[in-house]
């Protein structure tokens, strides 16, 4: 491997939670919103340990919850980046859930974090991902994907914003 690449792995980053009632919705599940910025502190983490530059949260998408977290389950967050452009870098988030009472394990969610460095360009420039495992290699043979399907939705968002109402 070269001095500018990184393997998935390197840029892991892992926590766990336990579900207590205060994550609760009224479904008696943790709440959508609550998973939603618990993503976003661990691929921030994985995005860190990839590049060592400030950076930014820009997307949140392909977010797919799966199974529900309720009490009595932990919740595990692996993070890790799938790729890198000039300035942006992609994070995939697993959720996985543990029922505590039995050990049965399941994924509760998937989703994939963008993050843009504050400086233009980056610097130094963000490394290369390089995937090792089976999960890694499919993950990251799709990012050159994403990233265009990302650009048609700036695209279309710059004209959605020219719509919209601010009063």
């Amino acid at each position: 491997m070269s001095a500018n690449q990184l393997t998935c792995h390197e840029t892991l980053s892992i926590s766990n939670h336990r579900v207590f009632s205060s994550d609760l919705n009224e479904h008696n599940t943790v709440f959508g919103g609550r998973i939603l910025s618990m993503a976003d502190d661990t691929s921030s983490i994985a995005a860190s340990q990839a590049i060592r530059q400030v950076q930014v949260t820009a997307t949140m998408d392909h977010m797919n919850f799966i199974a529900p977290f309720v009490m009595q389950d932990a919740m595990l967050f692996e993070s890790y980046v799938t790729g890198t452009s000039h300035r942006s870098l992609e994070v995939f988030v697993k959720g996985l859930g543990e029922h505590l009472l039995t050990g049965e394990r399941f994924v509760g969610f998937t989703c994939f974090v963008t993050f843009v460095t504050v400086s233009n360009p980056a610097d130094p420039p963000l490394p290369e991902i390089v995937p090792e495992t089976e999960e890694e290699k499919f993950l990251c043979s799709g990012y050159a994907d994403r990233l265009i399907e990302r650009q048609r939705d700036r695209d279309y968002q710059k004209g959605l914003f020219k719509h919209l109402n601010l009063d």
